[in-house]
């Protein structure tokens, strides 16, 4: 049967060849060996936000986060939000390259072996509002949520959030008022309180930016009893 399979994977390389996203050379998945050794690099992050730091402070939390906690306890981030990687973000997100979405997991999986990150129970998918889940026909979260769930062995509640509020996208709002924005946004689905009472929840996001987004989710899933929460997200955007 692995022979099989071996020559199927063979043949349908060679009827529907792939090219790198970045590049543009022939390859078997989204992005080429040496466009991902060159582009997602592993860097010093506090081990809260994700923020870069300098290496020696590597493992240690970054001022702003023992200056104001978050309600997350820790966030991986895959690589800095930064050209040319963020234009794969925007094409996944508004452009509906889906193939890039597994991409984007098995780079955080490879972040989760190197760092030995502590893995959640659940996966979460930030959930979008029904106007634009409409709008764009999927939630790139989820897209990346259920290769990522595969990869770690972890189970997937899809809608164990959901959005109580349709806020407006934080990506249009000033940066002082998106933690205004985005309060009370979340509700823990009722079905999904089992799921989340006294569990390590695993959030999951495509690009975290000022993390008022995924602040205010982990302090809904900490309300609903969640005992730890970990962010998942592919890009982490610098400090400016």
């Amino acid at each position: 049967m692995p022979d099989r399979l071996g020559r199927w994977r063979r043949l349908a390389r060679a009827l529907l060849p792939s090219s790198c996203a970045l590049c543009a050379a022939a390859c078997d998945g989204a992005v080429c060996r040496p466009c991902h050794a060159q582009f997602v690099a592993r860097t010093a992050r506090c081990p809260r936000c994700a923020n870069p730091v300098g290496d020696a402070d590597a493992g240690r939390e970054c001022a702003a986060c023992l200056a104001e906690r978050p309600a997350y306890d820790a966030t991986l981030a895959g690589a800095d939000y930064r050209a040319p990687l963020d234009q794969l973000v925007l094409q996944l997100k508004f452009g509906g390259k889906l193939a890039l979405a597994p991409w984007f997991a098995e780079v955080l999986r490879d972040a989760v072996i190197e760092e030995r990150f502590l893995l959640p129970q659940v996966l979460c998918p930030v959930p979008l509002g029904p106007a634009r889940l409409v709008e764009r026909g999927f939630n790139q979260a989820l897209e990346m949520a259920r290769p990522l769930a595969r990869h770690l062995g972890i189970a997937l509640c899809e809608r164990l959030a959901v959005r109580a509020l349709d806020t407006r996208a934080q990506s249009g709002v000033a940066p002082d008022q998106r933690r205004r924005n985005i309060r009370g946004a979340f509700a823990v689905a009722p079905a999904a309180l089992v799921q989340v009472r006294g569990r390590h929840v695993g959030v999951v996001d495509d690009v975290m930016t000022s993390g008022h987004t995924l602040g205010e989710l982990a302090a809904t899933l900490k309300r609903a009893g969640a005992a730890r929460v970990s962010n998942f997200v592919f890009a982490r955007t610098p400090p400016h």
